[in-house]
Formats: structure tokens, C-alpha cells, sequence
């Protein structure tokens, strides 16, 4: 066996957290429109929005909006 034939270890990646969700229909619709359209699963769409959200709460320090409170307006069809 030569050196570029050797294994690399395989590293196992620590098993992913469940979270139970509820999203109104229109929501959901719209993610999974998005999803579609990033060729994502819709479970793969929420993740990558997440992590984006947390990434930019990172880099400008702030955790939520200024207007925390206000119910967000969902211009959803």
C-alpha cells in the first residue's frame, strides 16, 4: 500500500438537534417556494436561514430587531 492509498480517518459529524416547528400555511408555502427555487429541502431552507441569522447577529452584536414585539407583516400569496 502507498502513501496516497492510506485511509483518512473518518470523522463523525454529532447528530443534529429536533425541533418541533409550527408555521402558518402561508409561511410554509413560501419557504417551501424558496427552498425550490435554492434547490433545498424545506427542513434544509429553515437551517440555512437560521444559521444566517445567527451569523448576522454575530457579526453586528445585536440578537433580534429593534422592534421585537411588532408581529412581522407576511406579504405572502
Amino acid at each position: 500500500m502507498n502513501d496516497n492509498a492510506k485511509k483518512q480517518p473518518v470523522l463523525m459529524a454529532e447528530p443534529k438537534k429536533q425541533v418541533p416547528l409550527r408555521l402558518s400555511p402561508k409561511l410554509y408555502a413560501a419557504i417551501a417556494a424558496w427552498a425550490e427555487d435554492d434547490f433545498r429541502s424545506v427542513n434544509g431552507q429553515i437551517e440555512y436561514l437560521l444559521t444566517e441569522c445567527v451569523r448576522q447577529r454575530k457579526k453586528n452584536g445585536k440578537y433580534v430587531g429593534e422592534e421585537i414585539d411588532v408581529p412581522p407583516e407576511l406579504d405572502l400569496k
